[in-house]
């Protein structure tokens, strides 16, 4: 590894806490520059890097900044890129992408066009926990994997969040909200997805506040809360999916792949590790009325993916990538995927009809073995 990518942050806001954590312990990054709208912000995540604090078209304009970390709102999440793109910045942004598919395009191309990189949360993916279950996919640990299902159910955000409005308007809702996580991980797992159905529902037109200064306070919802798609993967795997703000509890897995050999079972997609757990079908007791399946299933360990990692390592992936050459795993061309799939899943749901994925991306390379980037 050469020297560390120089990284200009724009956006200090509550996010920005657990990137600082991650870099300063990466060494393939280093945070030079800081811009925020709150200049008390940028100055408090600035002191913890020796950074300088800048407008932002001063940071886009700086020679010490190799690479914009985008931690804008999601609606300015293409304006800041194209603007750092324009100025021959990489760019690593939070998810999503862009607000819209047809904004994702914009950046893509533009990134294209001017030589640069581009990046993408989650990058939980990259963590023991999925990279684990890619690991025993990819050794045939399940035969060939033909399904999955993937839950995100909650009862809603307004329960702790002081001002949740947000969720509850268009480019809110459980979907976009936490869909990425689960998406990206079915991409990272099975490949890309070909076409869509949905269905969605609003079961409750308001909502009120649980805490904070507004709290018993009610508010209008104007999306549909819960939603249920069914995707199908190239590989022809199908995948079953239900992301709710209308569940009070279940007991249902937050992703699991089935395989003519057996069964993984994936831990929480917006953490970095977790248990993987493997069912196989080798070991599998005979049917009867004493058959114990629960104690089949097997704790694995960690096989694979960067270690104790956080929000923050798939910019140090990207690092790494432009040293070593290759492509990057945190990729805007999964991202601009798993945003169409979101997208096309709830216009299916509001049309009553499948849609067919006009983009589509390469299965990102695994993380073959446990790798520590703090070395």
């Amino acid at each position: 590894m050469g020297s560390p990518l120089k990284v200009g942050v724009v956006g200090a806001g509550v996010i920005s806490a657990q990137y600082s954590a991650s870099l300063k312990k990466l060494p393939q990054l280093q945070i030079t520059a800081v811009s925020d709208f709150v200049p008390e912000r940028a100055q408090a995540l600035a002191d913890e890097h020796g950074a300088q604090v800048l407008s932002l078209d001063e940071l886009l304009a700086s020679p010490d900044v190799d690479v914009v970390l985008n931690l804008t709102l999601p609606r300015t999440h293409a304006e800041v890129a194209l603007a750092a793109i324009a100025a021959g910045k990489h760019v690593y942004g939070e998810k999503p992408l862009a607000s819209t598919v047809a904004e994702g395009r914009d950046v893509v191309k533009a990134a294209a066009a001017a030589g640069v990189r581009v990046g993408c949360a989650p990058d939980t993916v990259l963590g023991t926990g999925v990279q684990t279950a890619r690991a025993l996919l990819d050794a045939g640990e399940i035969g060939t994997p033909h399904s999955a299902t993937a839950f995100m159910t909650t009862p809603g955000h307004e329960r702790w969040h002081p001002q949740p409005d947000f969720y509850y308007q268009p480019g809110g809702g459980p979907l976009l909200d936490m869909g990425p996580y689960y998406l990206t991980s079915l991409v990272h797992l099975l490949g890309p997805v070909v076409r869509v159905v949905g269905a969605s529902t609003r079961p409750s037109q308001t909502r009120t506040i649980g805490s904070g200064p507004r709290a018993e306070e009610s508010f209008p919802v104007t999306i549909d809360t819960h939603i249920t798609g069914i995707l199908e993967h190239a590989s022809g795997a199908l995948s079953t999916l239900i992301m709710s703000f209308d569940t009070w509890a279940a007991r249902l897995p937050r992703i699991e792949v089935y395989g003519t050999g057996g069964t993984i079972s994936v831990p929480d997609p917006n953490m970095f590790e977790g248990s993987v757990e493997l069912f196989s079908a080798a070991t599998a007791p005979a049917p009867g009325p004493d058959a114990d399946n629960d104690a089949n299933w097997k704790d694995v360990g960690v096989k694979a993916g960067y270690l104790d990692s956080g929000r923050g390592y798939g910019l140090a992936d990207l690092a790494m990538a432009v040293d070593e050459g290759r492509q990057h795993r945190a990729n805007d061309e999964v991202a601009l995927h798993v945003l169409e799939i979101m997208e096309s899943v709830q216009q299916a749901a509001d049309g009553n009809t499948s849609v067919t994925l006009t983009t589509t991306c390469e299965r990102p390379e695994a993380i073959s073995s446990p790798v520590d980037l703090t070395n």
